[in-house]
């Protein structure tokens, strides 16, 4: 540490950590509930209660994928029409 305070243009690096840890960790949720659901499918032993309740947790996180894909996609063609950067947070001074 070198004994700096902080100031307030650190709020950007830190909400893009955090807005980066959020996507890391949505990203590896969804691939555990893919992996569940398949593990679920797989061990349903034809039992149809089972494999819908399968299917539907497989369609609800692809789903979710689809999503959050599209929620970006929406904030980047904003940016691309409007011109304001809205994907990053900058403090002006």
């Amino acid at each position: 540490m070198t004994g700096e305070p902080a100031k307030l243009t650190d709020l950007e690096t830190y909400f893009a950590r955090i807005v980066q840890t959020i996507l890391e960790l949505g990203g590896i949720a969804l691939l555990i509930i893919i992996i569940i659901g398949g593990v679920k499918y797989i061990t349903a032993g034809g039992n149809p209660q089972q494999a819908e309740s399968a299917k539907k947790t497989l369609t609800y996180a692809i789903g979710g994928f689809i999503l959050l894909a599209l929620s970006f996609l929406i904030l980047k063609l904003i940016e691309q029409f409007t011109g304001v950067t809205i994907t990053e947070f900058k403090i002006s001074q």
